[in-house]
């Protein structure tokens, strides 16, 4: 009888469901994730290198900032940075003048980071239900979302001090920059074409380049704009189509839940007609074979996209997405090469 009694009190306790326990009582719970799934790993362990001299606190916080503004991704800059070189030379018609080429490539930097920064708290909520975001900082509890506003409004704030250097024309276009930059993480919500939403947040650089170098925008500068948007719509698209399934979940909205089993073919299109307006852009410009010869490589790379994405499995799709880096490196060595033979 003894030993039996001592057998009930060695049973360990049945954890009690979350939903269940009262305020203050630990919860058997999955620990959250320490950093976004998606994150670079090279770039974390830069980040981490630069920071180790950090008090061990102080060092830990920084590393979340920079995480919140995507410092750790740095693909999503070089996407925003491509296109805005691709007008400075285009502007210029040669090597643009040294002030705006430092100010707008600042200028991405603190704009894509204040956008990382905006979007994160608008997916406060949402940003948990989804794998590859669970583990950012708002979602994962290492930022509070009144940190992030505040991180926006300080980046803002700097790119608007950049902006100051430049001419009354660039100054006013980029107030139509920041509320784009704003209004982008919103538009899931309403729209299922968020990413175009994207594309001219991001292509608005383009605008604002030449009417820094030349006080004016030409029809040129708006097709290469409209470019732009062709572009970030298709690979936003590869990159939702990671997030499809849990984005259908959580009622979030996407050009890659809007184009369903059609998305192959109509992500095809837009490659197609996004190089058919380069084509024009290379035109207006009067360039060179350099320039013809990057749009034919950027054909080959589209190709090697859809080739990846053919079974629409989430790394593929990621991998697309990413790969559209080269694309955009592609494209600018072919304009400066057709500036340069001239």
């Amino acid at each position: 009888m003894a030993s039996s009694s001592r057998k009930r009190q060695q049973r360990k306790p049945t954890p009690i469901p979350a939903s269940r326990q009262p305020p203050g009582v630990a919860r058997f719970a999955v620990k959250k994730p320490v950093r976004p799934a998606d994150s670079s790993t090279r770039a974390t362990r830069v980040l981490s290198w630069l920071l180790q001299n950090l008090p061990a606190g102080y060092r830990e916080k920084a590393l979340d900032y920079l995480v919140l503004t995507r410092m750790d991704r740095p693909i999503g800059a070089l996407l925003l940075l491509w296109p805005t070189w691709w007008a400075l030379w285009l502007a210029a018609s040669d090597f643009p003048p040294w002030k705006p080429l430092i100010i707008f490539t600042l200028g991405v930097f603190a704009m894509r980071a204040a956008g990382c920064a905006i979007n994160d708290y608008a997916d406060r909520k949402l940003d948990p239900q989804v794998a590859r975001t669970a583990g950012r900082p708002i979602a994962s509890g290492r930022v509070t979302p009144r940190e992030a506003l505040v991180v926006f409004a300080a980046l803002l704030a700097f790119a608007f001090v950049l902006v100051l250097f430049t001419n009354r024309l660039t100054i006013e276009l980029s107030f139509a920059g920041a509320a784009l930059t704003a209004l982008y993480p919103f538009s899931k919500r309403y729209t299922y074409m968020p990413q175009v939403v994207l594309g001219a947040a991001f292509g608005w650089s383009i605008p604002m380049a030449f009417a820094a170098v030349t006080n004016g925008v030409p029809p040129m500068g708006w097709l290469l704009f409209i470019g732009n948007i062709l572009w970030s719509v298709i690979y936003d698209t590869e990159y939702a189509m990671v997030d499809r399934e849990d984005d259908l979940k959580a009622g979030a909205r996407s050009t890659a839940i809007l184009f369903g089993d059609a998305d192959l073919p109509i992500l095809g299109v837009l490659m197609g007609t996004f190089l058919l307006t380069m084509l024009f852009v290379g035109q207006r410009a009067a360039l060179g074979w350099p320039y013809w010869l990057g749009l034919l490589i950027a054909a080959g790379l589209f190709g090697y996209q859809m080739w990846l994405i053919r079974d629409r499995q989430r790394d593929a799709c990621l991998a697309a997405f990413r790969h559209n880096n080269w694309l955009g490196l592609t494209v600018w060595v072919g304009i400066v090469l057709a500036l340069a033979v001239r």
